[in-house]
C-alpha cells in the first residue's frame, strides 16, 4: 500500500493496535474507526502465518465488544477472505478495486 494513503482523517480518532517483535520492533498493526471499520491490517511478510495477524484482530474485536459495537465493517484484499470468514465476517457486495488491488467488503454482526 503506497505510504501516501495510509495516513487519513481518520486516524486520530480510531483506536490503533501494533504487534511488536522481542526487540519492539513493529511487525503488524490495525485500526479500528469509531463507527467499527475495521483496517490498515497489515503484517510483515517475514511474520505472515505466525499468529500476528490474529492477535490484533482478536484485539480489535475485544475492544469492539467492549464498547458494545455489535456491527462491524472492512475492506478485505480478496485472496485475504478465509483469514476474516474465521473471525465471523462474511462477504457482501461484489469485488472492487482499491488502491489497485481486488476488495471485498466484509461485515459481521454479532
Amino acid at each position: 500500500m503506497p505510504r501516501e494513503l495510509e495516513m487519513d482523517e481518520h486516524d486520530a480518532v480510531s483506536r490503533h493496535v501494533v504487534a511488536r517483535d522481542a526487540e519492539g520492533s513493529a511487525i503488524g498493526t490495525g485500526r479500528r474507526l469509531p463507527d467499527g471499520h475495521i483496517g490498515r491490517m497489515a503484517v510483515l511478510p517475514d511474520w505472515r502465518g505466525k499468529g500476528v495477524g490474529r492477535a490484533l484482530l482478536e484485539r480489535l474485536l475485544e475492544e469492539a465488544a467492549g464498547q458494545n459495537l455489535r456491527h462491524l465493517a472492512l475492506h478485505a484484499q480478496t485472496q485475504a477472505g478465509g483469514f476474516y470468514r474465521r473471525f465471523g465476517f462474511v462477504e457482501e457486495g461484489p469485488e472492487f478495486i482499491e488502491a489497485g488491488i481486488p476488495h471485498r467488503t466484509m461485515v459481521r454482526s454479532s
